[in-house]
């Protein structure tokens, strides 16, 4: 069994052809056409609100908060979109279409996580001004505390960046129908995903490049509005062919899956009992409760979700945007169901399967089914593009958010606070934050094009668990620890980041991991190599308690005190006083 978190990258190794009378089937058709039509659309649109807000953009505060003149309701429908990733919309819609309810249990996670970012909103607005760092910054020895900080969220968004660029290669390749042989323009399977995945790298440097915090707000707000309207207009179409009966739905769903009643229960793929091992039983239980620790733990500390509570005008309006993202995540997840059921009931697995085994084609194939049913092959062409370029235009907004959260912390921080001494001009930090862009998005591109072959999903949920085991300890205890202190900050985010990177480096993912029907590898590592020492996916459950362990002894061991910047910072916490001061 595997739990790493689903992703277009997933898809990556050849499979066999689908059924022939599909769109997707490797001929170039109207289907490609309209794609790549509302793909270009889309650009357009996006490269328009970018040249806009570059015209507004004069000082930091607009690069990097978007000058904090954004409404609760617009910086709720940006969370949602910074949130609402590919491997939400493709990924859990298609784990539900194969693996019925345990892939609804990603969604359950994914939300649950929301109950806790609520409390740390208005905190977090309160207490920060751009970046994670300025918070720990506040009480602690700023230099060292922010270089630790930089660290940590480059690397996280490095990782998600590569995933997601991958995902956007694999996408193309099956969308396009290259995956089977099938050429484009000339172009095979290899040449279109290494096309798409630079053409992706560009278009994010340009969007944070010239639009900043006001170009990824508008693009992710017009991504949550694409995404929600879609997603909404397939449900419904969903329940429709149902009566709107739910039961009906369900029961359609577990017939046509071929494993009965047990697709409607749990443990089907997740903590999954193994006859006559236990031990093995007892490890799959356990990495279940691992993943849905990072899944919960870790929204709460992924950079690019923490800097957008600084473009609101207060700590009240963030919070007031994470409940309204809480709705619009909630109603989203909730529709998965609909997707993933629906796409099981009148797709079918084994459909879904021929095409991609990870299950992420179940969306585009559901959509090409329902437009089939509702006005049919120029229905199912339009629908299909419809829902394809709203896929590539999710993974293309949440890629510019990943570059802009770690190009901020390179100039602010770095820059800015250690190479600066805390004196640099603003016009200086903008230009080293344009330039972190280009370098992070050439970085991503070259290392995304060298993992296209790879299965790369797991870096998802790395991503995650980095953020729960070094970034949260450090959130939690400057905003709730009196003792807390330099030494304890660096210990939390080296040692979190450490622990999570070892324990995923001897995981059944690196190596070790085999199919026990097939004897295929399923780890990254050729199958040769075995370095396999921790026995779970998903290295969460241990990473996070180390990096809060690293942090107490840290500070515990250190002489360092701040207990007056402490009040201070529980004042402008529950205040805001004095928050938008450097």
């Amino acid at each position: 069994m595997g739990t790493a978190i689903p992703h277009p990258g997933t898809a990556l190794h050849p499979v066999a052809a689908p059924d022939p009378g599909s769109v997707l089937s490797g001929q170039f058709g109207v289907a490609h056409a309209w794609t790549i039509g509302l793909c270009a659309l889309f650009v357009l649109v996006t490269l328009a609100v970018t040249v806009r807000a570059r015209r507004t953009t004069r000082g930091a505060v607009d690069f990097y908060a978007g000058g904090r003149g954004f409404s609760s309701t617009q910086n709720g429908l940006a969370l949602t979109g910074d949130y609402l990733s590919a491997a939400s919309f493709l990924g859990i819609a298609g784990m539900i279409a194969l693996q019925g309810y345990d892939g609804f249990l990603y969604s359950i996670g994914f939300l649950v996580a929301w109950l806790l970012v609520l409390p740390m909103a208005q905190l977090m607005r309160n207490t920060g001004r751009f970046t994670m760092a300025d918070l720990p910054a506040f009480r602690m020895r700023r230099m060292r505390v922010r270089l630790a900080c930089t660290v940590s969220t480059v690397t996280v968004c490095v990782f998600y960046l590569v995933a997601q660029m991958v995902g956007a290669g694999a996408l193309v390749a099956v969308l396009l129908g290259l995956h089977d042989g099938g050429t484009f323009l000339g172009l095979g399977a290899d040449q279109a995903r290494t096309g798409a995945i630079v053409l992706v790298g560009v278009l994010m440097i340009v969007y944070v490049m010239y639009g900043g915090m006001k170009a990824a707000t508008w693009l992710q707000i017009i991504k949550a509005v694409a995404l929600l309207t879609a997603t909404g207009l397939l449900t419904v179409m969903v329940l429709a062919l149902f009566s709107f009966d739910p039961r009906a739905l369900l029961g359609t769903a577990a017939e046509a899956s071929g494993h009965g009643a047990a697709f409607l229960e749990p443990g089907l793929r997740l903590g999954v009992e193994v006859p006559g091992d236990a031990a093995q039983t007892f490890f799959n239980k356990i990495d279940l409760i691992s993943l849905g620790l990072a899944l919960v733990l870790g929204t709460v500390a992924l950079p690019h979700i923490l800097i957008r509570f600084y473009t609101v005008t207060d700590g009240r309006a963030a919070r007031s945007s994470v409940n309204r993202t809480i709705v619009m995540v909630g109603a989203f997840y909730l529709m998965t169901l609909a997707l993933g059921f629906g796409a099981a009931a009148l797709v079918g697995s084994e459909r879904i399967m021929s095409l991609d085994p990870s299950g992420n084609s179940a969306v585009p194939m559901l959509a090409e089914e329902l437009g089939s049913r509702a006005a049919g092959p120029a229905g199912a062409a339009v629908l299909l593009a419809l829902i394809s370029a709203v896929a590539l235009a999710t993974i293309l907004a949440v890629i510019a958010s990943l570059t802009l959260a770690s190009s901020s912390s390179i100039a602010h921080d770095l820059f800015g606070h250690i190479l600066m001494w805390g004196r640099p001009r603003e016009s200086q930090e903008m230009s080293v934050a344009r330039l972190s862009a280009c370098v992070i998005g050439a970085v991503a591109i070259a290392l995304a094009v060298q993992a296209q072959e790879q299965n790369v999903a797991f870096l998802v949920g790395l991503a995650f668990a980095i953020a729960a085991a070094a970034n949260l300890p450090v959130i939690v205890l400057t905003l709730f620890w009196r003792r807390f202190n330099t030494r304890g900050v660096e210990w939390g985010i080296y040692g979190g980041l450490s622990a999570t990177l070892l324990l995923m480096l001897f995981s059944p993912v690196v190596s070790g991991k085999t199919d026990p029907v097939t004897g295929e590898n399923l780890s990254v590592l050729p199958a040769w190599v075995d370095i396999q020492l921790f026995p779970m996916e998903n290295p969460a459950l241990v990473a996070v308690p180390v990096g809060f362990a690293c942090a107490v002894l840290g500070s515990l061991l250190s002489p360092e005190r701040n207990s007056a910047r402490f009040t201070e910072l529980r004042v402008r916490s529950l205040t805001g006083w004095g928050s938008d001061r450097s």
